[in-house]
């Protein structure tokens, strides 16, 4: 088991944003974790990346209990994530947003820009991502390219977990299925990919284990041969009816 959470919880004053939720991620899996807007998943992926410290529980990486100080650690213990905006810049070339941060550099420190061009091209190439040209400007690509340009850039820079921060939502049906792929590919190479999203028709094809969220808690785990595509989207569509009531009960009240 690569990482794991055993009955994690978190608290921002009296909102209870998480309550005891458990996951497992694989080396060579895909673990999803779906839910609506509000059941936990951005607060469940700055735990698990070191940007908040959990308040209940266990987070644990290679079987040890953690407690990360913040997400340079984080990714110093191979856990990369990959959010919606990809932290990348558009007038900057394909190499360039590869390499941001992290640039090879010559014996007197100069940026060794042929490297750093061959090793991109290559590492898109390896991971079956064909982009016509790694000088063009990273803006000038669609959606589904730059999520898989991210992707590949954090396979490269020795990722053992690569989290994915809905990274379909935004996209249509045919870059959508590019991503899907490319996550695969990740799975593929070893890697133990958490994939956070609010669909289940994106999550079912790709994912290994499905974490199903609602107002900060768990609705189950669930291994692919134990649930079906439409077992799991209509979980989703009750977890959201009991938000929706549980919101009706509030103002009620």
């Amino acid at each position: 088991m690569i990482l794991e959470t055993r009955e994690i919880g978190k608290s921002f004053g009296s909102v209870i944003a998480l309550r005891g939720v458990s996951m497992r991620v694989q080396p060579g899996q895909v673990t999803c974790v779906l839910g609506d807007n509000g059941a936990g998943k951005s607060t469940l992926i700055k735990i698990l990346s070191g940007v908040h410290q959990h308040d209940s529980g266990a987070y644990l990486l290679d079987g040890r209990e953690v407690r990360l100080s913040g997400p340079r650690e984080a990714l110093e213990r191979g856990i990369a994530t990959v959010y919606q905006d990809l932290a990348m810049i558009p007038l900057m070339s394909v190499w360039r947003n590869f390499f941001l941060g992290s640039e090879p550099r010559k014996s007197l420190g100069r940026f060794d820009i042929a490297t750093a061009k061959r090793v991109a091209r290559e590492e898109l190439r390896a991971m079956g991502i064909d982009i016509r040209d790694v000088d063009q400007p990273v803006g000038t690509l669609s959606g589904g390219e730059r999520q898989s340009v991210a992707i590949a850039r954090a396979v490269h820079f020795g990722a053992k977990v690569l989290i994915l921060d809905e990274p379909t939502s935004a996209l249509g049906v045919k870059q959508a299925g590019v991503v899907l792929r490319y996550i695969a590919r990740a799975r593929e190479r070893g890697l133990g990919v958490i994939f956070i999203t609010h669909n289940p028709h994106h999550a079912y094809p790709v994912g290994d284990r499905f974490l199903v969220l609602s107002r900060g808690r768990s609705l189950g785990e669930y291994g692919k041969a134990d649930i079906t595509r439409q077992e799991l989207t209509s979980l989703m569509a009750g977890g959201a009816e009991l938000e929706q009531l549980a919101h009706e009960l509030e103002r009620g009240g």
